[in-house]
């Protein structure tokens, strides 16, 4: 029975005999990385580039899907990269907008302070 189960997995359109194996493989690396920049504060995070992550991977999931062979490897790490890209996106937005409420209220502090 297991024989059967991995000759059929070895010998498969997409298995790990062909890129379509090994390319997704490799591409959960990025989103490890996304994952560990999870710790980093998100000032120092890069909009455009988890942008270009978020919208690649929901773009390759469903590409993934339609081809023939259906990749379903391919579609969930792209599933993740997306899923990750927008939750980093989520809090570059969110550290921008407490930016943004922070930096009226420092303005009118610093007149104040000048007057006296």
């Amino acid at each position: 029975m297991f024989r059967a189960r991995f000759s059929r997995f070895w010998n498969h359109q997409a298995g790990p005999k062909t890129v379509h194996f090994w390319a997704p493989a490799m591409k959960w690396t990025l989103v490890l990385s996304g994952i560990s920049d999870y710790t980093r504060p998100p000032q120092y995070l890069s909009a455009r580039q988890y942008g270009a992550l978020c919208a690649t991977g929901a773009i390759w999931t469903r590409w993934s899907l339609i081809v023939r062979p259906k990749n379903y490897f391919n579609a969930t790490v792209n599933f993740f990269l997306a899923i990750v890209g927008a939750i980093q996106l989520s809090r570059i937005f969110a550290y921008q907008q407490q930016q943004k409420r922070i930096k009226p209220n420092a303005e009118v502090k610093e007149p104040n302070q000048n007057l006296a």
